[in-house]
C-alpha cells in the first residue's frame, strides 16, 4: 500500500541544499509520506550522493534539465501512478517546521471543495521576515502578488487567519491527486516561472478552492533558482531569467485574462514592458534588453500549449 502523501523535490547540481531539506523533512511528526527526489540531469554526482545519504528516498533520474516543470511533473506522474492521495511540490531550498504537514492536510481532509493548499513561508535568513503569507491576483491589471512580502510577522496578526487565496506558490504546493488527474500536470513549456499560477488558475476553473494554512510553517532560501553568486556586467540575475519572465507572463495573461479585463491588462502591461525595457537600456544591460524583447516576442507569437 502506498503512503498517503508524496513530497516531490527537484534537484539540479545542488546536493547541499537538497540534503538540508531532506534532513529537515526527517524531523517531521507526520510520517505517512514518501519523498520523491527528481534529479534534473545533474552533472555533479549529487543524485548518487543523495541516494547514498538518504536510502529511503525514491530517486528518479532524468537525462537532462527539464526545469521546474519537467522535474516536478516526473515526480507527480510517479505519485499518480502509485496511488498517493495527496501530492506536494516542495522546493529543495527550504527548512520545514516539524509539524508543518498536519495543518496542510487538515483542510484537504475536512473540506472536499479545497483542491490545494499552501503554508506560511518565512525567509530562511531571517525567520521573522515573511516571504509569502498568502496571495492575491488583480484580474483588471493581471498582477500576481504575495501578501505581507518582506514584512515582520509581529506587525501582521491577520496573517495567522486561514483563508482562501488566489494562487499557490510552487515553493510549497499540496494538491489532491484526484484534482491533478482532472486538470493535468504543470505545463512543461513554462520551464520555470508562472507555472504555479497557471496550475492554480486551472484548479479554480475546475471548481475547487485554494487554501492558505498559516499553522503550517516553512523557511525559504529565496532566489536560489535565478541569482548568481557573483555580480557580472549584467548584474546578478541572468538574461535568461528575464526572457522566461517576459514570455511566461504573457502566456499566463493570454490564457487566463477574462474578456472584460483585456483593455486594462493590455494598457498596463504595455507600460510595464516598456518601462522594464527602458530600464535595461538606461543601465546598458544590453543582453537583458535583448532577452526581454525575445521573451515578449515569443510570448506574443507562441502559445504555451503549442
Amino acid at each position: 500500500m502506498p503512503k498517503q502523501l508524496a513530497i516531490i523535490l527537484v534537484n539540479w547540481n545542488s546536493f547541499d541544499l537538497t540534503r538540508d531539506t531532506l534532513s529537515s523533512l526527517q524531523k517531521t511528526n507526520f510520517k505517512n509520506y514518501d519523498c520523491v527526489v527528481v534529479d534534473n540531469g545533474s552533472a555533479d554526482a549529487s543524485a548518487q550522493q543523495l541516494q547514498e545519504a538518504f536510502p529511503e528516498i525514491i530517486l528518479i533520474s532524468l537525462n537532462e534539465n527539464k526545469g521546474f516543470t519537467g522535474g516536478n511533473n516526473a515526480g507527480m506522474q510517479y505519485a499518480l501512478d502509485h496511488g498517493y492521495e495527496y501530492i506536494m511540490m516542495l522546493n529543495n531550498d527550504v527548512e520545514v517546521a516539524p509539524d508543518f504537514l498536519e495543518p496542510l492536510m487538515a483542510p484537504l481532509n475536512n473540506d472536499p471543495s479545497i483542491g490545494a493548499v499552501q503554508p506560511l513561508i518565512y525567509f530562511h535568513h531571517d525567520k521573522n521576515l515573511i516571504w509569502n503569507a498568502g496571495t492575491k491576483y488583480n484580474p483588471w491589471l493581471g498582477i500576481c502578488s504575495t501578501i505581507h512580502y518582506n514584512k515582520r510577522d509581529d506587525a501582521h496578526a491577520q496573517m495567522q487567519v486561514p483563508k482562501n487565496i488566489d494562487w499557490i506558490t510552487g515553493c510549497a504546493f499540496m494538491i489532491r491527486a484526484t484534482v491533478l488527474q482532472k486538470i493535468s500536470l504543470l505545463q512543461e513549456k513554462y520551464f520555470i516561472y508562472y507555472e504555479d499560477v497557471d496550475l492554480s488558475f486551472r484548479i479554480k476553473a475546475a471548481g475547487f478552492k485554494l487554501a492558505y494554512a498559516p499553522s503550517s510553517v516553512i523557511y525559504h532560501i529565496a532566489g536560489m533558482s535565478h541569482k548568481s553568486k557573483e555580480k557580472g556586467k549584467e548584474g546578478f540575475v541572468s538574461p535568461k531569467v528575464h526572457f522566461l519572465n517576459a514570455r511566461n507572463r504573457i502566456w499566463l495573461l493570454k490564457d487566463h485574462t477574462p474578456w472584460w479585463a483585456i483593455p486594462t491588462v493590455v494598457l498596463f502591461h504595455a507600460f510595464y514592458f516598456f518601462s522594464i525595457g527602458f530600464y535595461f537600456i538606461f543601465r546598458a544591460r544590453w543582453q537583458k534588453w535583448l532577452a526581454w524583447n525575445k521573451g515578449m516576442l515569443e510570448g506574443l507569437t507562441q502559445r504555451v500549449s503549442s
